[in-house]
Order: structure tokens, then sequence, then C-alpha cells
């Protein structure tokens, strides 16, 4: 079974969708995700949280990936096409976001 890192990316940074959130907005997102997080099910090993930039360190154009990373979860399957079968139709795809999806290597060595 295989760890994934999944990082949710948004135009808009985590907390300005937030802040300009009404409470309706904001519980209609979380009960869209508690749907998708009952249908992933064991697939899900640590749920996440949102994100907010706090520093950067290295080189200038590092990654290639556009806008905001907004969040993360850290999934498990037996490989990364079971991973995108369980972010199929996942709420931050419907709201416009992106998803990259990271596999976790074993540590040479280790």
């Amino acid at each position: 079974m295989g760890k994934f890192m999944v990082l949710y990316r948004s135009d808009v940074t985590a907390r300005d969708q937030m802040a300009g959130a009404t409470a309706e907005q904001a519980q209609a997102g979380m009960d869209a995700w508690m749907a998708w997080a009952a249908k992933a099910g064991e697939a899900i090993v640590d749920l996440g949280a949102p994100l907010a930039d706090a520093a950067y360190l290295g080189a200038e154009s590092a990654g290639g990936a556009s806008g905001h990373v907004t969040g993360f979860s850290i999934l498990q399957a037996e490989s990364a096409d079971a991973i995108t079968s369980v972010l199929d139709g996942h709420p931050h795809l419907e709201s416009g976001g992106s998803i990259e999806v990271l596999e976790f290597l074993s540590m040479p060595g280790m």
C-alpha cells in the first residue's frame, strides 16, 4: 500500500477563501468535504488542514505549479491510479481548484 501527499491548489489563498465565505458557504464547504471523506473511507490517512503561505526558501521558480497551496491530505492506496479514482468528484475540484498528488518514496538505506 502506497502513501500519497495530496496538495490542494487555488488562485485564491485559503485565508482569503475562509475570510470571504459566509457562515452558510463555510458550512456547505465542510459538508461537501465530509461527504467526500465518507466516500474515501480508509484511503484517508490524514484528512489534513487548510494551509497559509508562511515562507519561501530556495530558487525563485521551483516546481512549476501555479497557484497557492491551500491545503493538504495524506491518502493511501495500491497505486496512483487508485488515488486519482478516490479524488474523482472531490469538492476542491468542483470549486475550480486543482489537486497535485505526490507519492511518498522509501528513504534509501532506511
